[in-house]
């Protein structure tokens, strides 16, 4: 595999992470319903079904079009609070920035960049809060690091899911702030933030996808 992926492979592995995501949902509903409304799950798979057929319906020229075109369809399809943060976090990262038409560690690692400080400021969480910025957080570091190492993209990647892992087990230990886990108190601890949950997921499932696709 080269060090970065062109459109049509973007595209395909847009595809993969959207229907992965739709797979966890069992996992998501489980963890959302120990310290949240349980809806996490549902409305993850509502987010990524709209994307994937977005993005099997259309044809893209840039990856700006695919990043965005994924998230405008979460943030249509969802609703509520993670409809928002999600589609931000595809979203933002690549809206009216330079157009792109190759998707490399450094592009990556500058998008969800991008998408961190957005979502920061537009759902007013910051990492300690319980959220799913404790694990985009770690992840950008690590993809950022990657890029000035001169990481292939498979390795970057591989990087930015142990940093999304290593945030999802942080937020065991954290005291909610924001939404339902945060009048459960104490309560909360001991139990992973299923946005956090999907953060890893969706870098993991890059990943994956890389895995499978190297030749």
């Amino acid at each position: 595999m080269e060090h970065y992926l062109n459109i049509p492979q973007t595209v395909q592995m847009m595809k993969f992470v959207c229907q992965e995501v739709m797979d966890s949902k069992p996992l998501l509903t489980e963890i959302d319903s120990a310290i949240g409304d349980g809806d996490h799950g549902i409305g993850m798979e509502v987010g990524c079904k709209a994307a994937l057929q977005e993005l099997q319906r259309n044809e893209f020229s840039t990856i700006n079009d695919i990043f965005t075109t994924t998230g405008k369809s979460m943030i249509k399809t969802m609703g509520g609070a993670s409809g928002v943060i999600f589609g931000t976090m595809f979203l933002s990262g690549f809206h009216k920035q330079d157009e792109v038409t190759t998707l490399n560690v450094e592009t990556l690692a500058k998008s969800f960049d991008t998408s961190l400080h957005a979502i920061k400021k537009r759902g007013k969480v910051q990492p300690g809060d319980k959220t799913m910025v404790d694990a985009l957080v770690l992840a950008v570091e690590k993809l950022h690091q990657s890029a000035h190492q001169g990481a292939a993209l498979k390795e970057g990647l591989e990087n930015a899911v142990e940093g999304a892992h290593q945030g999802v087990e942080e937020t065991k230990q954290l005291l909610g702030r924001v939404g339902r886990a945060k009048s459960l108190g104490e309560r909360a601890i001991g139990h992973q933030d299923a946005g956090a949950t999907s953060v890893w997921i969706i870098f993991k499932s890059m990943h994956q996808w890389l895995e499978e696709n190297d030749k």
